[in-house]
């Protein structure tokens, strides 16, 4: 079975004033359809910058990453924006939730990208937001909710169009424990369950404990792959 994701001797630099930061010096690894594999390592190790450059939104300065097949490399803009929107699904730190759409309406935004059909699209994003906790919450912005509330939020889009992979930074680090082991939860069923991959970055030993694979990234180096 061919890898989702494959990383090859990727290298990506940073200017910091007159100083070159070597974010990433040389990260090689595979993810497997079907395999969950956390990304552990300090703050500062190049987590995030790995799941950027994996997800196509950064351009790496050496090095090569494939997702799904694709060389990211080989790939402009136009089919970058295609890949992201049809086969990788995104939890970012940030969350990244449109400010004028509800929380119902912020789930469904990847399904009515891909003219997911009306009564499909409810179904799902009902399903969604039932299992992360936020059935009563449905018409609220996020301005209305919560942090831990935006982030199920978020995790419940990414979720949204059963990627083929997804990519999370820090996804319970705003939830409480029992939140928390339902959307891991829910994160390895899909994986498990639809053959995805998921590569999640966290500090969570209960993420940690679900995962079928961990990586250690330690000053842009992965130092012992499991």
């Amino acid at each position: 079975m061919n890898p989702m994701v494959t990383a090859d001797d990727v290298i990506r630099r940073y200017q910091r004033g007159p100083d070159t930061v070597e974010a990433l010096a040389g990260v090689t690894l595979s993810v497997a359809p079907g395999e969950l594999v956390a990304l552990v390592g300090r703050s500062g190790s190049g987590k995030t910058t790995l799941l950027n450059l994996i997800g196509g939104l950064d351009r790496p300065d050496g090095g090569e990453i494939t997702v799904d097949g694709g060389k990211l490399g080989s790939m402009d803009e136009t089919a970058l924006l295609r890949l992201r929107r049809e086969r990788i699904g995104f939890v970012f730190q940030a969350f990244g939730l449109l400010p004028y759409l509800s929380a119902r309406e912020n789930v469904g935004v990847p399904l009515r990208m891909l003219r997911t059909p009306a009564a499909e699209r409810d179904r799902r994003v009902d399903e969604l937001l039932r299992v992360v906790g936020l059935e009563a919450h449905a018409e609220q912005r996020p301005a209305e909710l919560s942090g831990g509330q935006q982030q199920r939020v978020a995790i419940a889009r990414a979720l949204a169009t059963e990627p083929g992979l997804l990519l999370a930074d820090e996804p319970t680090g705003q939830l409480d424990s029992e939140t928390g082991h339902t959307v891991i939860g829910l994160m390895r069923d899909l994986v498990h369950n639809a053959g995805s991959a998921a590569l999640v970055a966290t500090h969570d030993p209960s993420v940690v404990a679900y995962a079928d694979r961990v990586l250690h990234l330690q000053d842009g180096r992965i130092t012992d792959p499991d």
